[in-house]
């Protein structure tokens, strides 16, 4: 029988791990990491534990915010982790702060914002900028993430349209994993007319239709990236972790969970 495409990746992905992982004795590797790349982790996840023999402890938090899961709450009151995934953005900000090692710092994917609807509702127009603001203003209720792309429409797409004013009555902070959940679920439960996260968040929820990215003049540019915290107890396995997700092997799982990896620059 023929062995699937996504079982020979997995097989290449298993001796990428072995290759990457070196002599390094088997150890627990605490991981941090948000919502954005966790699915193409999840899935690589196995892979790197059988080859290495590491183990990964993971635990969920939004790259940023107020919550009192988001990654910088968690590094900053002390909470033991090796390894930390989450916004590019978040990283450096988290270097500056001497909570990660800045010199860590590995590009894993680059990410877009985009926008979904409940699944049979017409999906309005969001192809240039005029559209898109033109459908912020149309729009009865709007959901968005109390993480990186929530902050960066609330904080600075909104008030950059001019919007700023007529949506925020209107709009809501959803609370993402791991007490909350993805913004597409409030969507698809009728509770938000149109929501936006990062696409990697949005295209797996059922009973949502993805209408698309926002324009491309609108991006924040925004990427995942991991990097060794300050106080790391396993820093080479967390490195031969970071190596082995930004592999060039790693790289279609990373693009069917919605993500333009970065490996092979």
């Amino acid at each position: 029988m023929k062995q699937s495409s996504f079982a020979r990746s997995m097989s290449r992905l298993g001796l990428a791990a072995l290759l990457i992982a070196g002599e390094v004795s088997a150890a627990d590797v605490h991981v941090i990491i948000s919502a954005g790349f966790y699915r193409a982790y999840s899935e690589l996840v196995p892979a790197f534990e059988r080859a290495s023999g590491h183990r990964l402890v993971t635990t969920r938090g939004p790259s940023m915010g107020d919550s009192p899961e988001a990654i910088p709450a968690r590094l900053a009151r002390g909470e033991t982790a090796d390894v930390v995934i989450l916004d590019g953005g978040a990283a450096d900000e988290l270097g500056r702060r001497a909570l990660v090692r800045a010199d860590s710092k590995v590009e894993l994917a680059r990410s877009m914002v985009g926008m979904v609807v409940r699944a049979g509702a017409a999906k309005p127009a969001i192809g240039s900028v005029e559209a898109f603001r033109s459908t912020l203003l149309a729009a009865k209720s709007i959901a968005y993430s109390d993480s990186g792309s929530g902050t960066y429409l609330s904080t600075t797409l909104f008030p950059k349209l001019g919007v700023a004013d007529q949506v925020a009555g209107k709009s809501r902070k959803v609370r993402g994993p791991p007490s909350g959940e993805p913004v597409a679920a409030v969507v698809a439960r009728g509770e938000a007319e149109i929501g936006f996260q990062q696409v990697s968040e949005l295209i797996h929820v059922p009973g949502v239709s993805f209408v698309g990215t926002i324009p491309a003049e609108l991006q924040p540019g925004f990427s995942f990236a991991g990097a060794l915290t300050s106080l790391a107890r396993q820093p080479e396995a967390a490195s031969a972790l970071l190596r082995f997700l930004a592999s060039p092997e790693a790289a279609p799982v990373i693009s069917k969970a919605g993500l333009a990896p970065l490996s092979g620059r």
